[in-house]
């Protein structure tokens, strides 16, 4: 019996979910993390020691701290943000959300209407594209290169944009350890991105979620530091660094940007233990944790890339991200990726089709994008082989092509 009965759905609705039955055997999929590097213990500790002394601000909308959010949690991100990102900002600059997609949509809620026009990476987050969708945005992709963003395209774009009379809303971009791709863009590439948002008056949506996971620790400045501030928002999020299920994230942004945001958060704030519990852990602990977690990704991607090695060779291209928890894999022309992650999931491993992840979907329907963060390196291992297993089943992709020295 449908309980549905009466109900008028809105038009334009996502398609319904199915009702969840537990994570595959073999899970590559979302923004997962390691299991077995989550601090518990220390979270544990910085939950009952910030509860004992302020456990009664829970009374109060905001804990005391006003809508922006729990302040030493924003002073943490001040210094944070100061030596990780070259960022200077004071903390009325910092706005805690649920999570960087609640950040998503209050930015493009800010700024977009249906029928804009807005520069996102070729490939690119999903969350993103899917949010422009439904907003009846137009999405032109600009093409990357193992630096990121291609300035040359870019400017390519802009110019003919500017031709038609079309000024683009803004440019979105993962410049440091993008998703899906992992690459990084240098310092001399950012420059010029920000000079051709200058010349064209497109502001700058920076997403910064993966920063933090970085193998050598070494990172050019953000954007918003380079541009002290001017034409872009900048967002990051404590859901890769700390744990995803905690959903808290964050916006940097001039005052009279968020003082237009906050009229949009009606929420009544984002969850307030969460934040109080992050700002007494990482305090004390967020930059040793942070080692600890790279190490241990660090790895997992080698099992990865092992794996693909000794059960694709050759006919599994892909370039080694410099860090993250993503690995984007081409495969041969005869696979169609939606249609492997379809079969897949019936045997029980789960992928993320490349078209959902690209603007290109001629360009997505070879690739794919695999999450190498939750599994134990032999699940990662025994899933590698069981999808090298359905390739060859399914698309006649070869047993294994090893590279050939000539």
């Amino acid at each position: 019996m449908s309980l549905s009965f009466g109900f008028e759905f809105a038009p334009g609705l996502p398609a319904p979910v199915s009702k969840w039955s537990g994570f595959p055997k073999y899970n590559f999929i979302g923004g997962h993390n390691d299991a077995a590097q989550v601090p518990v213990e220390q979270l544990i500790a910085a939950a009952t020691a910030v509860l004992a002394r302020e456990g009664s601000s829970l009374a109060t909308y905001g804990l005391n701290s006003g809508p922006l959010g729990y302040r030493p949690l924003r002073e943490f991100l001040v210094r944070k943000l100061r030596w990780h990102a070259g960022i200077t900002c004071e903390a009325d600059e910092i706005l805690i959300t649920s999570g960087s997609l609640q950040g998503l949509d209050l930015v493009n809620s800010l700024l977009l209407a249906a029928g804009d026009t807005v520069l996102v990476e070729e490939d690119c987050y999903s969350g993103s594209l899917s949010r422009l969708s439904r907003r009846g945005v137009e999405v032109l992709g600009v093409p990357l290169d193992a630096g990121g963003l291609r300035v040359d395209a870019l400017a390519n774009m802009l110019a003919d944009l500017q031709r038609r009379g079309i000024r683009p809303k803004y440019i979105y971009t993962i410049p440091t350890v993008q998703n899906p791709t992992g690459t990084i863009m240098n310092e001399e590439r950012r420059a010029e991105v920000l000079r051709l948002s200058r010349a064209h008056g497109v502001p700058i949506f920076e997403d910064e979620c993966y920063s933090d996971l970085i193998w050598d620790g070494r990172r050019p400045p953000a954007l918003y530091a380079l541009s002290n501030g001017v034409g872009v928002i900048h967002i990051g999020s404590f859901s890769k660094s700390i744990s995803p299920a905690l959903r808290v994230g964050y916006m940097v942004a001039s005052w009279d940007v968020l003082a237009r945001i906050l009229a949009l958060k009606t929420d009544a704030g984002s969850g307030a233990l969460e934040q109080m519990v992050l700002a007494e852990f990482c305090t004390a602990h967020f930059a040793d944790h942070v080692q600890r977690l790279n190490r241990g990704l660090y790895a997992k991607l080698e099992t990865l890339s092992a794996a693909l090695a000794e059960q694709f060779g050759t006919t599994a291209e892909f370039e080694q991200p410099r860090g993250g928890i993503f690995l984007w894999l081409k495969l041969p022309d005869s696979v169609d990726t939606q249609r492997l992650a379809q079969i897949a999931l019936a045997e029980g491993l789960a992928i993320n089709p490349g078209g959902e992840w690209s603007t290109n979907k001629q360009r997505g329907k070879t690739r794919l994008r695999l999450c190498f963060a939750n599994p134990d390196k032999e699940t990662i291992r025994r899933g590698v082989a069981a999808l090298a297993q359905i390739c060859q089943r399914e698309f006649g992709v070869p047993t294994r092509i090893a590279n050939i020295k000539r």
